[in-house]
């Protein structure tokens, strides 16, 4: 089994992956199973309960929004995001709602009761835990357990108490999980790393010419996420009074750039990287198109980096584009499959710290890495993330998320120009600082992983 490429990117809704897209596909996919089966027309209440992570920053995070648009079957991919507050409002308002769809069976639904955020409780398997009960009179018809894992993954509790992702049982020609299995196929193949992520894409049932056009179309979308936060100002939602800073940069750096000749700026590209990971993660806060990549609060990384370097690299083209991301994920397809990249399980390290490392290796990938540099710089790229916490204050993806995007989209340019300089030869190896993380995950306490109660989150609030 392998993780793709789209998997791991995949076009959404902000503010987060975890607490806004996996929410609301569990919604949808629990809605149109009911809207399916033959005890729809008996339905009278649906009550959806958010725990732990989920409970303790879900109003922040546009997850009661997320579940409401799900339940009427909206999808992440699809919804309308000028239309999505529209129809949330409606929906509080007259306190009905249709599931499966728009046009589904519509019930009594009063947000207050139906919609519970459960602050301090948590489900066993994992901090981002929901339950869907449907109820006719008072029986209960249905009811289902989701986790919302990070990046948009949903998983469904089968009892087992420990529950993993489905993936395609499709055999592919280079099984990894890890980055030595990588590196492995590699070496005995001669193979470059996004070959053999191509090679595996191609197994599962796409042409190349599709994975091709599908990787195109996800930059696509990354690159107007980019020009729309570069062209909207205002302020951002959610109480902080945040200001976007995207448009009036956006406007700064092409005065300058317009400007007569000067003394030459040998960092004049970094304050474009800084604008470019900005404009993606105020567009994520205020509930935007994005994509996940792989989570959202740490959107901003790998649009900057990609869009530095087909900015910047002499002979950029779509090759350079489709070569970075299936570097990027098959990078990222190590940490799904043996870590994690969820905030609220292991704190911000396994976002914004994941994000820097498939960065790192897709930028030193189309800057003529070998497969040995590319796997050193994905882990240069997380090393210097290890122990950082996700402390969102006021549960919302803005202090300091948009901020750290910026950053460490420099921090990733310079893991893979280190890494270049390199032979490849490593003294702490991908895998190892993989498992650092997790450890260090484990010790963090809950405060430090997306719940609000801790860091930032508390001493901003205190001031």
């Amino acid at each position: 089994m392998a993780i793709s490429s789209f998997d791991m990117f995949k076009i959404g809704i902000g503010p987060s992956s975890s607490h806004t897209v996996g929410p609301m596909r569990a919604a949808a996919e629990f809605s149109r199973d009911l809207a399916a089966s033959d005890v729809i027309s008996r339905v009278t209440r649906v009550k959806a309960e958010l725990f732990g992570s989920l409970g303790a920053t879900g109003h922040g995070h546009g997850s009661r929004p997320a579940v409401l648009l799900g339940l009427e079957g909206a999808s992440p991919e699809t919804v309308d995001t000028k239309q999505a507050p529209v129809r949330t409002a409606e929906i509080e308002e007259c306190r009905r709602i249709h599931l499966g769809s728009v046009d589904g069976p519509e019930i009594d639904f009063d947000v207050a009761e139906d919609l519970v955020l459960h602050r301090t409780r948590r489900l066993d398997f994992h901090t981002n835990g929901m339950v869907f009960t449907a109820f006719g009179g008072g029986e209960v018809l249905a009811r289902r357990t989701f986790y919302s894992i990070g990046g948009g993954f949903v998983l469904e509790d089968d009892g087992s108490g420990r529950p993993s992702i489905t993936l395609d049982s499709t055999p592919v020609p280079f099984d990894f999980r890890t980055g030595a299995e990588l590196l492995a196929h590699c070496r005995d193949h001669r193979l470059s790393i996004p070959e053999v992520q191509m090679a595996n894409e191609l197994a599962l049932g796409r042409s190349e010419q599709e994975v091709r056009d599908g990787l195109l179309r996800l930059w696509s979308v990354m690159d107007a996420c980019i020009a729309e936060g570069c062209a909207t100002s205002g302020i951002l939602p959610g109480g902080l009074k945040v200001r976007r800073r995207a448009h009036r940069l956006h406007l700064d750096l092409t005065a300058r750039e317009q400007q007569p000749r000067g003394p030459v700026d040998p960092l004049a590209a970094m304050d474009w990287l800084h604008l470019w990971a900005l404009a993606v993660n105020e567009e994520n806060a205020s509930g935007g198109r994005v994509v996940t990549a792989p989570t959202n609060g740490a959107a901003g990384i790998i649009p900057s980096v990609l869009k530095y370097a087909v900015t910047y690299m002499p002979g950029a083209c779509d090759h350079t584009v489709v070569d970075f991301l299936l570097t990027a994920g098959a990078i990222g397809g190590i940490y799904q499959q043996s870590a994690s990249i969820s905030g609220a399980e292991v704190g911000c390290q396994g976002e914004v710290g994941v994000a820097g490392s498939m960065a790192s290796a897709g930028l030193c990938q189309v800057l003529g890495g070998s497969p040995q540099q590319v796997a050193n710089a994905a882990e240069i790229g997380l090393e210097h993330h290890l122990g950082l916490t996700c402390d969102p204050v006021g549960g919302l993806v803005q202090i300091p998320c948009i901020e750290r995007n910026a950053v460490a989209s420099v921090q990733a340019i310079t893991a893979a120009r280190l890494a270049l300089q390199g032979d490849g030869q490593q003294i702490v190896s991908l895998d190892q600082v993989i498992k650092t993380m997790m450890q260090t995950g484990a010790d963090m306490k809950t405060k430090y992983k997306e719940t609000a109660r801790g860091g930032l989150a508390v001493n901003i609030v205190e001031c």
